[in-house]
C-alpha cells in the first residue's frame, strides 16, 4: 500500500513588531521653548539676582513690576526663544544621537547616560552660546542704570549690534563657563530624568504615564539645579559684563569672591530652583505629550 507523505503543519507566522521610528529632532527644542515661555518671569528674576545687587527673589520681582509693569516680567523673551531653539534643540538631538553611539537604553547604568549627557552638552554649549549671551543681556538690561543699558529691541537686534559694535568674538563671550554649565546640565538633567524614570517603572507603583513623568522630572530638576549653580552664576556675570578684561573667568571669580565670599556660587539658588524645577517638569511633560501626538499621527499609539 502506497503511503502518502503528510506535510507537518508549519508554525503560524507571527508578525514582527515594526521598529519604532525615531521622533523628529526638533521635539526637544519645541518642548523647551513652550516651557521657558511659561516660566520666563522666574528665569528673568534669577538672572537679575545673579548679575545685579538685588538680594531677594520677591523684592526683585516687585522692583521689576514697579519700574516696568507686569509686562516687564517678560523682558527679553525673544532672547529666551532664540536660546531654546538653538541650545535646547541641539542638546536634545545630540543626547539622543550620543545614546545611539554608546548603545545606551533607558535601563543603562547612570554613568552611561551621564556620558551621553556630557557629549550632548559639549556640542550644545558651543552651538547655543550666541543665543545664551543674547538672552542674558536682554533679561539683565533693565536691572542696570539707564546709562549702562544695551537697549536692544529684540534678539536679532542684539545679535547684529553685538557683532557690529563688539566684533564676532562677542558671540563666544563666556563660552568656557557656558559649555561647562551645559555639560553639567545635560549630564544631570537629561541623564537623571532617564535614570529616575527607568527606576520608577521598575516599581509596582508607576506606569509610563504623567505621574511617572512628573516624579522623574521633579527629581531631575532638583539634581540639575544644585549641580549647575556655580557655573550658572559665573556664566551670567561674565556674559552680562562689557568692556576690556570683563570676560576673564578668573577675574570674575576673584572679584566675586572678594565681594560676596565663596557662597556667591550658590547665589540665586532658590529662584534658580524655582525656575528650573517647573521648567524641567514642563519640558519633560510637554516632550512626552508631543511624542504621544507623533505616535498618534503615525497610528502607533
Amino acid at each position: 500500500m502506497s503511503t502518502q507523505a503528510v506535510a507537518s503543519p508549519s508554525p503560524p507566522l507571527v508578525a514582527s513588531k515594526p521598529k519604532k521610528q525615531p521622533y523628529p529632532f526638533y521635539l526637544g527644542g519645541l518642548a523647551a521653548t513652550i516651557a521657558a515661555s511659561i516660566t520666563h518671569p522666574l528665569d528673568l528674576t534669577k538672572v537679575r539676582l545673579q548679575a545685579s545687587g538685588d538680594k531677594r527673589m520677591i523684592e526683585s520681582i516687585k522692583k521689576t513690576v514697579r519700574t516696568a509693569g507686569v509686562r516687564g516680567l517678560f523682558d527679553g523673551i525673544t532672547g529666551t526663544w532664540m536660546r531654546q531653539m538653538s541650545y535646547s534643540l541641539c542638546r536634545f538631538w545630540a543626547y539622543d544621537e550620543s545614546k545611539k553611539l554608546l548603545g545606551a537604553t533607558p535601563q543603562s547604568p547612570a554613568w552611561v547616560l551621564a556620558t551621553a549627557g556630557v557629549m550632548a552638552g559639549s556640542i550644545a554649549g558651543v552651538v547655543g552660546n550666541p543665543g545664551e549671551v543674547v538672552m542674558v543681556r536682554l533679561q539683565g538690561d533693565f536691572a542696570k542704570p539707564p546709562e549702562k543699558r544695551f537697549n536692544y529691541k529684540h534678539c536679532f537686534d542684539a545679535l547684529f549690534r553685538m557683532v557690529r559694535e563688539e566684533g564676532p568674538s562677542s558671540l563666544v563671550r563666556g563660552v568656557g563657563p557656558n559649555v561647562f554649565r551645559s555639560i553639567l546640565m545635560n549630564s544631570s538633567q537629561l541623564a537623571s530624568y532617564d535614570f529616575f524614570k527607568a527606576e520608577l517603572l521598575k516599581t509596582k507603583y508607576f506606569d509610563d504615564n504623567i505621574a511617572c513623568h512628573f516624579t522623574a522630572s521633579f527629581a531631575a530638576g532638583t539634581v540639575a539645579t544644585t549641580v549647575c549653580s556655580p557655573a550658572d552664576v559665573l556664566k551670567s556675570r561674565i556674559m552680562n559684563a562689557s568692556g576690556p578684561g570683563s570676560s576673564s573667568t578668573i577675574g570674575v571669580i576673584r572679584s566675586s569672591l572678594a565681594a560676596d565670599g565663596p557662597m556667591f556660587m550658590f547665589k540665586g539658588w532658590l529662584p534658580a530652583w524655582s525656575r528650573l524645577q517647573p521648567t524641567t517638569i514642563l519640558i519633560f511633560l510637554t516632550l512626552e505629550q508631543l511624542k504621544n501626538v507623533v505616535d498618534w499621527k503615525r497610528g502607533s499609539l
